[in-house]
């Protein structure tokens, strides 16, 4: 059953009608309602296109954390063969948020590395919504550090809506267990590649994006804050967070233009959660067409360019 964003409601009003007629249908055989439901879907699908052709900051930020869009376990089960998944920081404990481990992706051995919300009430609670705590990011790092011995890539997978903030996580240093990992992305001497399925939010996307080649799905958004935190902050009011969403410049369209971004993934009409497999594909595409240029590199230069990629952030302005 299609779950609709507010935004989409009349939307959801034309293909209910249109489902209405064809249950009255399948009920009664003698009925021909088939011309009025397919000018109902010709309408819906229009509308569609008419909603999807201009979102706003903030509508992407719903469409980006809609509970259909496929994620980071989707990817990984459609993408990769041979998943063998590792467990545990080998300091404290294993963090269900962040999943990751060797794989083979189009035959080439890597290391996949992503954080995961879970598609229902069980799973997001064992997944802690896809907010890692300190031992998520310590995970990481050690499966980074396995890559790097073996010379395997590393191909992560963001959807957070940031880091869990709780008072265990800060007890256990979670600033520091960020910045040690976003300080082994840019030490890595094996390419590595990030791309923003979701949300990608604050430090605790930085530790999994500090990547050779970044890329977002069209509808995806990457913030140093949530647009809600961020009204907070500023105006004092969660309610003023469709201001706070056009600020922050969260879209994959200004981060390609601010130079954050390498690339932007085509989404399937209506979003990733309308035809997750068409957007699973393109995004594994891309994942291809970014490594193999990094695969004939030396490490000093995959080293090097990596640097220079996030030192030049910043020198690009909007009016590029």
């Amino acid at each position: 059953m299609t779950q609709y964003l507010e935004f989409e409601k009349p939307l959801a009003e034309i293909e209910g009608k249109a489902e209405e007629l064809r249950a009255l249908a399948r009920a009664n055989e003698e009925m021909d309602v088939e011309k009025e439901a397919a000018a109902l879907d010709k309408k819906a699908a229009d509308m569609l296109v008419d909603m999807y052709k201009n979102l706003t900051p903030w509508r992407k930020c719903q469409v980006a954390r809609h509970p259909d869009r496929p994620h980071c376990q989707n990817y990984i089960e459609a993408l990769f063969t041979e998943y063998t998944p590792l467990a545990g920081d080998r300091n404290f404990a294993d963090d269900h948020a962040v999943m990751g481990g060797l794989a083979r992706f189009n035959d080439q051995p890597v290391v996949v590395i992503g954080q995961e919300k879970g598609n229902d009430t069980k799973t997001r609670i064992e997944r802690n919504f896809g907010m890692a705590r300190p031992e998520g990011y310590r995970k990481a790092i050690r499966l980074m550090e396995l890559a790097d011995k073996f010379g395997l890539p590393v191909i992560a997978l963001v959807d957070t809506p940031g880091a869990f903030p709780g008072k265990g996580a800060e007890e256990r240093g979670q600033s520091e267990a960020i910045a040690r990992a976003t300080e082994k992305c840019l030490q890595l001497g094996v390419p590595m590649i990030s791309v923003i399925i979701g949300e990608g939010g604050s430090g605790g996307a930085v530790a999994f994006a500090s990547a050779n080649k970044v890329a977002m799905l069209d509808h995806s958004v990457y913030s140093v804050i949530s647009p809600e935190g961020c009204a907070s902050i500023l105006w004092k009011d969660a309610e003023k967070m469709r201001e706070a969403a056009e600020a922050l410049r969260l879209t994959a369209q200004d981060l390609y233009k601010l130079g954050v971004i390498d690339q932007i993934i085509p989404e399937p009409m209506g979003g990733a959660q309308r035809d997750p497999q068409s957007a699973i594909t393109a995004v594994g595409k891309a994942i291809q067409s970014m490594l193999t240029p990094l695969l004939k590199k030396e490490r000093t230069d995959i080293i090097a360019e990596r640097r220079k990629k996030f030192l030049n952030i910043g020198s690009k302005g909007l009016a590029a």
